[in-house]
């Protein structure tokens, strides 16, 4: 079903196409949430309660950008809305950059990279998955968390700091 016909059969309470529109974005969606919350339960929830405001709000999408786009901002806002029930504290400290953090680091195995961003605490691995991982740029991310750039790039550069730490210890433990 083309995208438009999708979202007018969901405005129609097509069950349908409701029933595809989640099913043609909940897979991308879990992986966002739980990259953002680190738990499996938690992501659940926000994918549960994304769609529900998904549902709710789609007169709303102005069909500006891409549905999945919409969708998945609407998912952002909820994990980050979760983690800040959780007061997952944001610390608002200087612009501060890291340089190069991935070219120190050698032969790395996947698995273990994995591991490591979802063992972040929740602050930091939510600002660098949406960064790093999605390609949000700082500006994007503070708009979406209704937090400040310099908070952002703080973030990240503590979860930058704190993986290089893990995988330095690894690779000492692991040679």
């Amino acid at each position: 079903m083309v995208e438009a016909n999708l979202i007018d059969g969901c405005l129609k309470n097509d069950r349908i196409a409701q029933r595809e529109l989640y099913n043609k974005y909940k897979d991308a969606m879990f992986t966002l949430a739980y990259r953002i919350t680190g738990d499996f339960a938690k992501a659940e929830d926000v994918l549960q309660d994304a769609f529900v405001k998904v549902f709710k709000n789609l007169h709303a999408f102005r069909r500006e950008s891409t549905l999945g786009a919409w969708i998945k901002t609407i998912v952002i806002r909820t994990a980050y809305g979760l983690l800040r029930k959780e007061k997952v504290k944001f610390d608002d400290i200087e612009d501060l950059s890291l340089d190069s953090f991935f070219e120190q680091i050698t032969v790395l195995d996947t698995e273990y990279l994995e591991k490591a961003i979802m063992s972040l605490p929740e602050g930091y691995r939510a600002i660098f998955v949406l960064i790093e991982i999605e390609g949000y740029s700082h500006k994007e991310v503070a708009e979406k968390l209704n937090i400040s750039v310099g908070t952002s790039k703080s973030q990240l550069f503590h979860a930058k700091k704190k993986l290089r730490a893990m995988l330095e210890e690894e690779n000492v433990n692991g040679d």
